[in-house]
């Protein structure tokens, strides 16, 4: 562990004046009468926010309730690339059982999405399982270093979150992912399953329609299947995203440095930008201002700056892409299911991915599930891996709730 080691945010004043600096010189645009949401975010939603950033909303607050968790920093060698200095944040059980749990957020997230969640998933019972989690900031966001090469894609973010693990210790594991993190999970499954990633878990699982050629008893099995309440409304879900929600995704994919000039420079830019999709991708979420501000401050005040965040989407679209990663049947596979993700397809297209041994269906929640419905995801990711479970003991010697069963005992 010498090479980690503890880390607190602190943001310099100047910084923070400066951003005061900016938000008072804003310039808005007008608005189409009575648009709501149809042609964006709307512009009462973003001067209230604005007032609020400017005057009333304190960043020393937040960054001190940021600062309770346990937060490292660690450099790593990228092969073929530089060494990178990777923030993260590392709560451990009080369980010697526990099972270590990587968690990989995605964009327009970050490590702070999964602060509702720690402490369910590090929680000691009698009943289910505790973990040790670790939640990888991902290079290029938050409080991570930035890379400065060209092709730094899923193989290398994986790399980066294997080498993490193992630096800390925990030679096997298991994952969690959603967004980016669902494909980089996917990742480290087909390159470091069965030795190191033991299983994994996710609830944006991105499958396809089963084909003769790949899955041909999967095909007959999904012709002869009728589409569920659940199918139908998951394709409207998705074919919402498809037609209304993917501008962003044009953008980042193909022109991330022509889009880089505004999310840099104007912080409401970067508001509206993040605060469209923390909106529009969760399930009727209630947001205060204080939360999206802290959200979005995190992109502001970032190491890389908010701009280098976009550039894993150009990256893969122009790289190897999705390709490389085959169906993945070594490990086991946890899915849960929240209806406003941005992309839900039946589940048979899922088992294309992987060996899916877990699934979970839920009435509410959205993109951000950690952050939205903590406790169900919780709830879902120890039923996969406590006592009873299809991926029980996994990870050799760590089962999880035996030392805290054995307390209960005493």
């Amino acid at each position: 562990m010498s090479n980690h080691h503890p880390f607190t945010i602190a943001i310099p004043d100047s910084d923070i004046v400066v951003l005061k600096q900016k938000l008072a010189l804003t310039r808005l645009p007008d608005e189409i009468e009575q648009s709501g949401w149809n042609y964006g975010v709307p512009l009462s939603d973003i001067r209230r926010l604005l007032a609020r950033w400017e005057d009333g909303y304190d960043w020393r607050i937040y960054e001190a309730q940021i600062n309770r968790l346990s937060q490292f920093t660690c450099d790593i060698y990228v092969d073929g690339f530089e060494t990178l200095r990777v923030h993260y944040v590392h709560e451990q059980s009080k369980s010697q059982h526990a099972i270590p749990l990587l968690i990989v957020h995605g964009w327009p997230g970050h490590f702070l999405e999964a602060k509702k969640i720690l402490p369910l998933l590090t929680a000691t019972s009698p009943t289910y399982p505790s973990f040790h989690v670790v939640v990888l900031g991902l290079p290029n966001f938050g409080f991570s270093q930035g890379t400065t090469k060209k092709g730094f894609e899923l193989v290398q973010y994986a790399e980066v979150a294997h080498k993490l693990m193992v630096s800390i210790g925990y030679n096997e594991y298991v994952t969690y992912g959603g967004d980016w993190g669902y494909h980089i999970t996917r990742m480290m499954a087909h390159m470091y399953g069965l030795r190191h990633v033991k299983a994994w878990h996710t609830t944006m699982p991105i499958g396809e329609q089963p084909r003769f050629t790949s899955n041909p008893f999967l095909r007959v099995r999904y012709m002869l299947t009728p589409f569920s309440n659940q199918d139908l409304e998951g394709f409207s879900r998705s074919m919402w995203f498809r037609k209304r929600g993917r501008g962003y995704l044009a953008e980042q994919s193909t022109q991330p440095q022509t889009l880089g000039y505004l999310l840099a420079d104007s912080p409401v830019g970067l508001l509206a930008w993040i605060y469209e999709k923390l909106v529009t991708w969760t399930d009727h979420y209630q947001w205060t201002d204080d939360e999206v501000l802290t959200w979005v401050s995190i992109y502001w005040f970032s190491c890389a700056g908010p701009a280098a965040s976009t550039r894993i989407y150009f990256e893969v679209a122009n790289g190897a892409g999705f390709r490389n990663i085959p169906q993945v049947t070594s490990i086991p596979m946890g899915v849960s299911y929240f209806p406003k993700e941005l992309t839900v397809l039946p589940k048979l297209w899922t088992r294309t991915i992987g060996s899916v041994v877990f699934e979970s269906e839920h009435k509410f929640g959205g993109h951000f599930a950690m952050y939205e419905r903590p406790d169900e995801l919780a709830s879902d990711i120890r039923r996969m891996f406590g006592k009873g479970g299809p991926a029980y003991g996994v990870v050799r010697g760590n089962h999880g709730f035996d030392d805290a069963l054995a307390s209960s005992k005493l």
